[in-house]
């Protein structure tokens, strides 16, 4: 922001900045109703000298939506002459679009879309008004973010980058990342070589990738240097943390820990991670470590079915004491592979009716959850689960909030919250990669009670374009980059798509 005044010698002049204002008990409420509320926030303080064209610009960028000016005059009256501003971020350009009609939808985009841009300067951060750091776990859903709706993996190799130079010569690495104060969070090492996964389906620099691949191995290491005979993580150190939940034995984002120190959903982190370093070793690496990765995965696999698995409930609970469950392990449990078929059916169907008291995921985590929800067959419900992002709407917020309680939440920007700009494109319309550098496509829309959509989104060789006919033609129009093909998925049968254009009847 650039403040314009005149006059006023000695007069004191301070700018409050904030997201959001605040109520009673610090309930944020409707973030465009102001009456009765005060600001708090970060703030510049200023003194004038009195001349006519006094110009006041502050030295880093500021976050805000409201803005509180404070004067204070001596003897000389101060000329508040204007204020104007300069936009500061990566220079992402939206490729992506989106072809429903529904205000709703668009709207949902359009904040989710803000969101990202606002969270992405020189490098990606959780939130433009607080720590403004680069956190793994936020990180990863932006990357993909950048991938779908920008074609843009350049501030994501740099985020990368430094993840990867901030690793330990244990192997873990930091929680965030340019920082100058250290923090270790384990999950988010694991979820790290998650993003090294996403980067080898969807980036475009292999040869990259392959200088990052000892980064990966080092984590794998770290991790099978804290497991227990069994496979199970026991006791790490530093902070646990995995999700922002509210619900029973949760405590400060850490998930439920049994007596012996085991945790469901660190454990099935650690399958994730090493299904994830497996298939990078396989396309990249060495073979016999693929082998080996999957051989581990297996094997823990095994003891979390014995350790968490309550055959009464159908579930797998959180700990081995089997007295708590959330969406989070078993959501995890179908992305690992450790159900499939009509079990993993089922725990979607508790999943999405919170069964057993089941503790639910925040607004970050749902990033999981849905993708658990659509590979057990309930894609098709996807807008159903958004319940979050609309009553995020209907109390005024332009961005995403860090938690799903939002008159409580913190930050009033979260791109961690953007990932209905992810799905409304992979799950709905169905567009994923199926190769390393989305060589190959798969193409399984989720139409639900659309009968007509169409949309388009960047890829590393062109764009891919789908126009989806329920209605007029029952058909599907699908086209792809030069030198791409792939399957497409609807009610169950499998069609093969070349690049270039493909019409498919429906039947």
């Amino acid at each position: 922001p650039t403040f314009h005044f005149g006059q006023g010698k000695d007069a004191n002049i301070k700018i409050t900045y904030a997201e959001a204002l605040y109520g009673e008990e610090r309930a944020k409420g409707n973030r465009n109703e102001i009456d009765g509320k005060t600001m708090v926030g970060r703030f510049d303080q200023i003194t004038t000298d009195g001349s006519e064209d006094q110009e006041f610009t502050s030295l880093n960028y500021r976050t805000y939506r409201y803005i509180q000016l404070e004067v204070e005059t001596k003897d000389d009256p101060l000329v508040l002459q204007g204020m104007d501003a300069m936009f500061t971020g990566f220079p992402f350009e939206l490729k992506a679009e989106f072809g429903s009609d529904d205000p709703e939808h668009l709207k949902i985009l359009e904040i989710g879309w803000r969101t990202a841009r606002l969270c992405a300067v020189d490098s990606y951060i959780d939130c433009p008004y607080y720590e403004q750091l680069q956190y793994i776990g936020d990180g990863r859903i932006q990357m993909v973010i950048s991938y779908y709706n920008t074609g843009d993996d350049r501030l994501a190799k740099n985020s990368i980058n430094q993840i990867s130079y901030s690793q330990q010569p244990e192997g873990v690495t930091f929680s965030r990342y340019p920082s100058a104060s250290p923090q270790y969070i384990p999950p988010f090492s694991m979820w790290y070589v998650g993003m090294l996964h996403d980067y080898l389906m969807y980036g475009s620099d292999m040869e990259f990738l392959k200088t990052k691949l000892n980064s990966s191995r080092s984590v794998i290491q770290y991790f099978q240097s804290v497991q227990e005979e069994d496979g199970s993580l026991g006791t790490l150190p530093f902070w646990s943390f995995v999700d922002w939940a509210v619900g029973s034995e949760w405590s400060q984002g850490i998930p439920p820990i049994g007596q012996d120190g085991n945790s469901a959903i660190l454990d099935l982190q650690m399958v994730l991670a090493l299904q994830y370093a497996s298939d990078l070793e396989k396309h990249l690496g060495i073979k016999e470590l693929a082998t080996s990765y999957l051989q581990e995965a297996e094997k823990l696999k095994a003891t979390i079915w014995e350790k968490y698995w309550d055959s009464s409930k159908g579930l797998f609970a959180d700990r081995t004491e089997k007295d708590v469950f959330s969406q989070h392990a078993n959501a995890l449990a179908i992305l690992a592979g450790l159900v499939d078929g009509m079990e993993a059916k089922s725990i979607g169907e508790k999943i999405v009716a919170m069964e057993n008291d089941m503790v639910e995921a925040t607004i970050y985590f749902k990033y999981y959850i849905h993708q658990a929800l659509v590979q057990v067959g309930k894609g098709n419900e996807y807008l159903s689960y958004l319940d979050v992002w609309r009553k995020g709407i209907e109390m005024g917020l332009t961005t995403w909030a860090e938690t799903s309680d939002l008159n409580g939440t913190r930050s009033d920007s979260h791109a961690w919250g953007s990932s209905p700009n992810i799905e409304f494109y992979r799950t709905i319309l169905g567009i994923d990669s199926d190769g390393p550098g989305f060589s190959k496509v798969v193409i399984e829309p989720h139409l639900g009670e659309f009968k007509k959509l169409s949309g388009k989104m960047p890829h590393p060789k062109g764009e891919i374009e789908v126009t989806y006919d329920l209605e007029s033609t029952n058909s599907a129009n699908i086209q792809l980059p030069l030198g791409v093909d792939g399957n497409f998925i609807f009610n169950g049968k499998t069609y093969s798509l070349k690049a270039g254009k493909n019409t498919i009847q429906l039947n």
